[in-house]
């Protein structure tokens, strides 16, 4: 077995915990490096959306009720102040982000080549 690493991502992830297994496929991102990420994968429309029950009220844009371009406004917006992340809690390895600005709710994470959006909603 792999022992885990341990490695900080900013100064909003600390401590989330990867595999060095998994290394090649996770992205390691900080505030900065994962807003261009994601601001690039909306802009080329080269996105996913994780499944779950409760998606037409949790992810807007998943269902079409707000465009990228809107979305894309709001992670402009952000700062670091407004970001946080955790390990994901089916698969630690994936680090989660959360953005919260403007009363809304962005939740996505990256599994390389693949940005994947758990939530989006206000």
């Amino acid at each position: 077995m792999v022992a885990p690493l341990y490695r900080r991502t900013g100064p909003n992830c600390r401590n989330v915990r990867l595999f060095s297994y998994w290394s090649r496929m996770t992205m390691d991102n900080g505030f900065k490096a994962a807003k261009r990420a994601l601001i690039a994968a909306l802009e080329s429309g080269n996105y996913l959306h994780a499944a779950r029950g409760d998606i037409t009220i949790k992810n807007l844009l998943a269902m079409g009720a707000v465009s990228a371009r809107a979305v894309i406004e709001v992670i402009r917006s952000c700062s670091g102040a407004h970001h946080s992340c955790t390990a994901h809690h089916m698969a630690p390895e994936v680090i989660v982000h959360v953005l919260r600005r403007h009363g809304w709710y962005i939740k996505f994470y990256f599994i390389e080549p693949d940005t994947w959006f758990l939530s989006v909603h206000q």
